[in-house]
């Protein structure tokens, strides 16, 4: 998984460490990493299952972290302090802080320490997911790797870690395809025939075999290829008694031959990335000490269309799977970082002071697809429904872009902090801290893009703690209280790209098919998509506050309570606006869309925003047993509510965010896109036990070896299901309000059926029946549903394993280590689908995770 995490970080600006939090690793500081394991993942610390990898999601930007997020929900986690060196925005939600690059300190090394490892899951033993046709199709993973710590000349040692991961077979899932009377075109024209044709194969000429919840489904396999190669060296020498020097450099590679379940579906993608560091430490007293740091980060990512692709991007309603892969495809980009960072702590008295700060030189060099593929759109209009107007060869939209694509991007990034924990008295510790962190603008290095934003420079922080032990066994209460800045992403800025005049976005209502740019204008001063970032822009930030209460029931074990909350303003949003007015004369159709658009310089004009706000409030119960008679336990439960007014701490305000965070209309946005955020969860409960069996020291040597200390260990996760909308996604007449923006939603006939949870395929077209909603009419701004009214199913997991290590010498042992993913074979199922011009509506027709799975590892340390 580590290249495509490297590629989230990379736009996030730093490596994941778990945050100081209450005792449940935060869900968000491994964002998941789809299509990097065509066996699933697991995520062990947090219960998570498998995911369904028929759900693909390009690993750029912060994807990964917002499709886990949506996915699992949130993980209030609650804070003891807020250290002033790190980063903690969204820290409240699960996401990891950022921290100072310095490497930490090492065990010194004699000898050669190490171990060597060999890990393998294999369809063998893996069950089937809910919805699939047929058995389960062959697929495995290995994994190898080694860990070596080697002690050099006097006082250095060497780190080595190395490892492979290669996966191959089958992935298993659901798609849309053309029932057998609906793959002939029906068009006059032979060439427009001919291309139909070929698009309609590409996809599977297998008839449907999931009626049962789509005329049109199919249940299907494609072949995936994946493989990662990762490698890791660090040298440590200490120099003298005061100075310690640390190199560190790592590489990691992988390349991914996606599934195609659709000719073209999925990019194929290949993923480099090298980071290298040095820091040098040195103790100048007992209490005094200080750190530097450099470093150096290259992600390479290429996306690519698989060969079999059918060129432009074709969507046909949501009848049949979108014919892709997407309009962002392909890109080929660099980033580079150099960093450069210090760090001094000192104690005086009772007091402990902390002063340091980063600065980094980031840049971003490539080409980055703009629609320049193309964009067919066949939608419910012209009176006719999507798939007639497909066979017809008659579009309702075409967007493409033309022009200049290469750019290198440049950013001054930085961050200053100081911090102080005062003793101030037995029992009770304050700690202050003060945070700065700027945020500066990108410019072009070729002047093809100009950004006129140059820096958001007030972004101070303050920060505050209280830790106070409390009498007796009624334990110790912590208290933290800070402000949090986020950032404006490099891909916020970059879409600036896309811009005239060297480079145009257009789109043309009811398209010729096979010159859908007839009569466009590509002069100087043509019509265009424009995109903006505003000189103004501001960073988002929170006000983040924490309360931990632990105390101790008994010796083994302890209780600990725990509030969490946030408030958090100026997030990023696009509006969409220039959108189509009711104009007198001018007749409310699809074609004259753009005729009544009150500025004729564009399109649609994007300007970015800081347009939102979102709340968050959480309460925790965790109950703890370190260690009780060989049992290990620690269980939360926690009961939290998310509430935005349409974007979240991760939108960036361009590529997918833009589209999700819809209004219906141009005006009154944030009062119309209120409601619970894409990951709000009302409950969750989090269980990990172990257990260790007793070694059995006077039964005979053979008992001892094959039955004395096992251990068993499980995960239980269970969580409400996060929400969906329902939309009317054509904004054809009929059905949306003609404006050029789709993401209407319906007017609701029926309110008893606000608030219902879907998590069950059998039920849940009755509960969400297409009769309790209607389509707006032409010109009304807005349909009454709310946002965010439904929600999906819940997520329940169970993971275990069973392992046992033999010591076979001195200081050799050997380890052996069987774990059950997903060990009740529990789906976790999708929303419904949502649209109301879907002939779907209604049903359930995907899971999001995979069925029932085992991975066998063998360990050998020495």
């Amino acid at each position: 998984m580590f290249p495509a995490l490297f590629l989230i970080l990379a736009a996030a600006g730093g490596e994941p460490e778990t945050p100081k939090s209450s005792p449940e690793p935060a869900q968000a500081a491994a964002p998941a990493a789809p299509n990097l394991n065509l066996m699933g993942r697991t995520n062990t610390a947090s219960g998570e299952s498998r995911r369904n990898e028929n759900i693909q999601v390009n690993m750029i930007d912060n994807n990964g972290a917002k499709e886990l997020a949506k996915r699992m929900g949130t993980s209030a986690t609650t804070f003891t302090e807020f250290s002033p060196s790190r980063r903690n925005y969204g820290g409240e939600y699960g996401a990891a802080d950022m921290r100072p690059i310095h490497l930490p300190v090492s065990q010194a090394v004699r000898g050669v320490h190490g171990q060597v490892y060999w890990s393998h899951i294999n369809s063998v033993f893996a069950a089937r997911s809910f919805f699939q046709a047929g058995g389960v199709q062959p697929a495995r993973e290995n994994q190898y790797g080694v860990s070596a710590g080697v002690g050099l000349w006097n006082n250095a040692w060497l780190t080595v870690d190395a490892s492979q991961t290669k996966t191959r077979g089958q992935v298993n899932g659901n798609i849309l395809v053309p029932k057998a009377d609906e793959r002939t075109p029906r068009g006059t024209d032979p060439a427009e025939r001919a291309l139909i044709a070929r698009w309609i194969a590409a996809y599977p000429a297998a008839e449907p075999n999931r009626t049962d919840i789509d005329p049109r489904a199919l249940n299907t396999n494609a072949p995936q290829a994946i493989d990662t190669d990762s490698t890791m060296l660090r040298l440590d020498q200490i120099l003298g008694s005061q100075d310690r020097l640390i190199l560190r450099h790592s590489y990691t590679n992988q390349a991914i031959d996606a599934f195609q379940l659709v000719a073209g579906q999925n990019p194929d993608t290949t993923t480099k990335h090298h980071a290298a560091r040095a820091t040098w430490l040195r103790v100048v007293s007992a209490d005094t000490n200080f750190e530097l740091s450099t470093g150096f980060e290259r992600t390479h990512a290429l996306l690519v269309p698989e060969p079999n692709a059918v060129g432009p991007q074709v969507q046909v309603g949501t009848a049949f799977t979108t014919l892709g892969p997407g309009s962002s495809i392909p890109i080929d980009r660099v980033q580079n970082r150099y960093r450069y960072a210090g760090l001094m702590r000192q104690r005086r008295g009772q007091h402990t002071l902390t002063l340091g700060g980063e600065v980094d030189r980031t840049q971003f060099n490539g080409r980055e697809a703009g629609s320049d593929r193309g964009n067919y759109f066949f939608r419910n209009d012209f009176g006719r429904d999507a798939i007639t107007n497909f066979l017809l060869g008659v579009p309702n939209r075409y967007s493409a872009g033309l022009g200049l694509l290469d750019r290198g991007f440049r950013n001054w990034e930085q961050h200053y902090f100081a911090g102080d924990t005062w003793q101030a008295r037995p029992g009770m510790t304050l700690n202050f801290g003060l945070r700065y962190q700027p945020q500066n603008g990108p410019t072009e290095v070729n002047d093809l893009t100009i950004i006129p934003y140059r820096c958001d420079c007030n972004n101070v922080a303050p920060s505050f703690g209280i830790a106070q032990r409390l009498p007796g066994r009624w334990g110790v209460f912590r208290g933290a209280y800070s402000v949090q800045f986020g950032e404006i992403f490099p891909t916020t800025f970059q879409q600036l790209r896309w811009n005239p005049p060297n480079f145009l976005k257009t789109e043309v209502r009811a398209p010729e098919l096979l010159n859908p740019l007839a009569g466009a204008d590509f002069s100087p001063d043509a019509r265009s998509i424009f995109a903006a970032v505003p000189e103004d822009l501001k960073t988002p930030y929170s006000h983040l506050y924490s309360g931990t209460w632990e105390m101790e029931l008994s010796r083994s074990w302890r209780l600990q309570l725990g509030y969490v909350g946030s408030r958090t303003h100026k997030l990023l949003l696009i509006w969409y606006t220039n959108r189509a007015q009711i104009v007198p004369g001018i007749p409310l159709t699809t074609a004259t869309i753009n005729d009544r658009r009150p500025d004729s310089r564009y399109f649609e004009f994007r300007p970015a925003q800081n347009g939102a706000r979102a709340y968050f409030d959480a309460g925790r119960v965790t109950l703890l047993a370190p260690s009780w008679n060989g049992l290990s336990l620690d269980t939360s439960y926690w009961i939290s509510k998310a509430i935005d007014t349409g974007a979240t701490y991760l939108n960036t305000a361009a590529g997918d965010d833009a589209r999700q965070g819809y209004s219906q209309s141009e005006f009154l946005v944030q009062e119309d896109l209120k409601g619970p955020s894409a990951f709000d969860q009302s409950h969750a409960f989090l269980m990990r036990a172990r257990y260790e069996t007793p070694a059995l020291s006077a039964a005979p040597k053979w008992l001892r070896i094959a039955g004395g200390r096992w251990s068993f260990s499980g995960i239980t996760l269970a969580k409400t299901g996060t929400p969906f909308t329902v939309i009317s996604s054509s904004d054809a007449p009929g059905f949306g309000n003609v404006d050029g923006t789709s993401g209407d939603r319906p007017n609701l006939l029926d309110p008893s059926i606000l608030g219902r949870r879907f998590s069950n395929p059998d039920t849940s077209e009755a509960l969400l029946p297409r009769t309790a909603f209607a389509f707006i009419r032409p010109g009304e701004s807005r349909g009454n549903l709310g946002n965010a009214v439904f929600r999906r199913a819940g997520i329940f997991n169970i993971n275990a394993a069973v392992g046992k290590t033999w010591l076979i010498a001195s200081e050799r042992s050997v380890t052996f280590r069987a774990e059950s993913i997903n060990a009740t074979n529990t789906p976790q199922f999708a929303e419904p689908l949502f649209d109301l011009t879907s002939p779907a509506f209604g049903k359930i027709t995907n899971t999001l995770n995979d069925g029932r799975a085992f991975r066998f590892t063998l360990r050998l340390a020495f």
